[in-house]
């Protein structure tokens, strides 16, 4: 009992100094049945460079952020539920070592450890904690995952019309194929429920042209199947050309700036609890 209680104890504080790390700005983290499982950095492949990020394992959901200061100031924090996380194991790249892919269905992104022995802890962990979180019933797995995008860096001209990138004609991400596409290329928006159920999203035009396809074909089974009340969603174009990237698809670039991975050292993943249970 004093074993249960402790614990209960040490793990509520260690819930509250994440929160606390995120200021205002972050989610309430506390619930009934929540337990820290481990903490650590991690390099995270943004759309233009690696960068680290800090990264917290519950037992059913996976936290992460930009550090503005390590290990006591943190933003853009992001909360994935567990049930809605894909891993998959990958070979070193040129860039990145260690390295794996998680999915999830509004953003899939690239991470890596700083050793072999982190990656496969991580990757372990998280697998372990989804585990348990869907034997217990309640949680149904995600079945459609956003792609990942493909690095600025990595094209120097639009993966669509081939037009070459200059300062006034600037880079775009496709939200639904993940190709790095012109203005011109990506001008049309469309509704990628598995991103956001409402919003409409930039999207090249072959994505934007298949997205009209499939909700006209949606249509028609519809009313073959006399479902005459269902509400389809709309792919009309979207008047507001902001340049301002959705919040769903990237890390805030002002505050991304704010920290730089050759000034952060690595921080070894910490492993809080090895039973991710409370004592009985």
């Amino acid at each position: 009992m004093v074993d249960q209680v402790m614990f209960a104890r040490e793990n509520l504080q260690r819930i509250h100094a994440v929160e606390h790390s995120f200021g205002p700005s972050g989610k309430s983290l506390s619930k009934p049945g929540r337990v820290l499982i481990g903490e650590g950095l991690l390099m995270k492949q943004s759309r233009r460079e690696p960068q680290q990020k800090v990264f917290f394992l519950f037992n059913d959901v996976l936290v992460y952020g930009t550090i503005i200061l390590n290990g006591r100031w943190h933003t853009n924090q992001q909360v994935i539920p567990l049930e809605d996380i894909q891993l998959e194991d990958l070979e070193d790249s040129v860039t990145m070592r260690n390295q794996w892919l998680i999915r999830t269905p509004r953003k899939s992104f690239f991470v890596a450890a700083a050793s072999y022995e982190e990656k496969r802890a991580w990757m372990d962990h998280i697998m372990d904690c989804r585990s348990r979180l869907l034997q217990n019933g309640g949680y149904k797995p995600g079945s459609t995952f956003a792609v990942t995008w493909i690095p600025d860096k990595d094209s120097a001209t639009c993966m669509r019309c081939s037009d070459r990138f200059t300062t006034t004609q600037r880079r775009h991400h496709c939200r639904y194929c993940g190709f790095v596409v012109c203005g011109s290329c990506s001008k049309k928006r469309a509704v990628i429920k598995h991103i956001h159920p409402k919003k409409r999203l930039r999207v090249c035009r072959m994505c934007h042209s298949s997205l009209v396809r499939k909700e006209v074909e949606a249509k028609e089974r519809s009313l073959l199947r006399g479902d005459s009340t269902r509400k389809m969603g709309s792919y009309e174009d979207d008047m507001d050309m902001s340049e301002e990237e959705p919040e769903v698809a990237m890390e805030d670039h002002n505050s991304s700036r704010l920290t730089e991975s050759k000034n952060v050292s690595w921080s070894p993943y910490v492993y809080l609890n090895s039973d991710h249970v409370m004592p009985q």
